[in-house]
């Protein structure tokens, strides 16, 4: 039988009454033919929860003098990143044991399984940790005696054998991943948006509803920071040549053999597409050039995550994203320590951007839409299929709105 590899969001399982919708959607997959394989997020903002409760208990604690060098009070002490993962890979693997019961109550067999049980191998970084490989047996065996295999998404086990898991979003690298190591005939990601548009429309009132997009450039969406779709997950999904349909949960099931409307198409997809994107809790690092590799080291140690940089004049920016960042104060007191007076972060900043193809000449046109709305970008980046700004925040929808108008709405 073909191999369906389905993955369901936070807000699909958030309750029981949502979780047993969900079971009866992958019932009705697995009755119509299919070897089902289904990766589970953590119920609701249980990962925020939990991720609260680590800060409340570091916060609670005694405060007390520090005894050695690298230790700090309990005022200002960060649960430590492989604690965290500890906790937080918790979340999916209630998610993953409850919607097994539900599917055993259903008359189904279904087996549950962590991320370390699926084959899951990461390498050695808690809290944003990258797939090396994917080891699938268990899940092979099971599948060929009839069961249906829930995974814990967003987690997996490093080569050292600890707990590891891959930043926000990180069950969509799960499912891709795990669709790529099966030999899956495609990949479903199911959330409470109906496939892929051409901005955040929390933030923009008439975004378009982008039927089919090469992987490219959703993989430069997903990394210039929307949501709809983890960047890792899609670079498995192009180096495999996976496709995946972005659908809303509550679609009706099709037969497995008809492309849905929401597909996000595999490299052939419609060319000159554009979106544009907004990523906020960005800090900028400004140093002089000439300690470029000081600052890369320091930060790498620690590390610490880049999605924007460049020079001029001889001043090196670089632009931190907090998302996947958990420890960022401490982390700040670590660089500032190690460097000094010889770097300088710039807090509350975001980057907004363009993104497409046919972008080389925009330049222009996007620095003039920013001024008409009086916002001054502090860096400029460009490529191939993205032209990005950095600017302040409290700017970002503004700024969304604006560009989306100037580039992707008709008229």
């Amino acid at each position: 039988m073909p191999i369906l590899v389905q993955k369901y969001g936070g807000s699909s399982v958030a309750d029981v009454e949502k979780l047993g919708k969900v079971a009866d959607k992958v019932a009705q997959a697995r009755r119509a033919g299919n070897d089902v394989v289904v990766v589970v997020s953590a119920m609701g903002k249980k990962t925020d929860e939990l991720l609260e409760l680590a800060r409340a208990v570091a916060r609670s604690s005694p405060s007390s003098s520090p005894s050695s060098p690298g230790e700090g009070s309990a005022a200002t002490f960060d649960p430590p990143r492989r604690e965290l993962d500890m906790l937080l890979s918790t979340g999916e693997r209630v998610t993953m044991a409850l919607l097994s019961i539900a599917l055993q109550a259903r008359g189904l067999d279904a087996i549950s399984f962590t991320g370390s049980q699926s084959g899951i191998i990461t390498n050695d970084r808690h809290f944003d940790a990258r797939i090396i490989e994917v080891r699938p047996h268990r899940i092979e065996d099971e599948l060929s005696r009839g069961k249906i295999v829930i995974v814990a998404g967003y987690q997996g086990m490093s080569y050292r054998r600890e707990i590891t898991t891959l930043g926000r979003g990180g069950s969509d690298t799960t499912a891709v991943a795990l669709a790529a190591a099966l030999g899956a005939e495609r990949c479903e990601i199911y959330s409470d948006v109906d496939g892929v548009y051409s901005a955040d429309p929390r933030v923009v009132p008439d975004p378009v509803h982008l039927p089919e997009l090469d992987l490219a450039t959703l993989q430069e969406m997903a990394e210039a920071g929307a949501k709809v779709l983890n960047a890792q997950a899609v670079e498995w999904a192009r180096r495999a040549k996976i496709s995946i349909h972005a659908r809303k949960t509550s679609d009706a099931v099709d037969d497995g053999g008809r492309v849905a409307k929401e597909t996000i198409a595999r490299e052939q997809g419609a060319a000159n597409v554009r979106g544009v994107v907004g990523l906020d809790r960005v800090v900028l690092a400004q140093f002089d050039a000439r300690h470029a590799a000081r600052f890369a080291e320091v930060a790498g140690t620690l590390g610490v995550p880049f999605v924007d940089g460049g020079a001029a004049r001889g001043v090196a920016s670089v632009a931190i994203a907090l998302l996947n960042l958990p420890d960022w104060d401490g982390t700040r007191r670590a660089i500032e320590t190690q460097m000094g007076d010889a770097v300088a972060f710039v807090d509350k900043q975001a980057i907004v951007s363009v993104v497409g193809q046919g972008l080389d000449f925009q330049v222009a046109r996007f620095l003039a839409v920013l001024a008409q709305r009086e916002i001054s970008p502090r860096t400029l980046s460009l490529g191939p299929l993205r032209i990005a700004a950095t600017i302040d925040a409290q700017h970002l929808a503004d700024a969304q709105r604006a560009l989306h108008a100037a580039f992707v709405t008709p008229g």
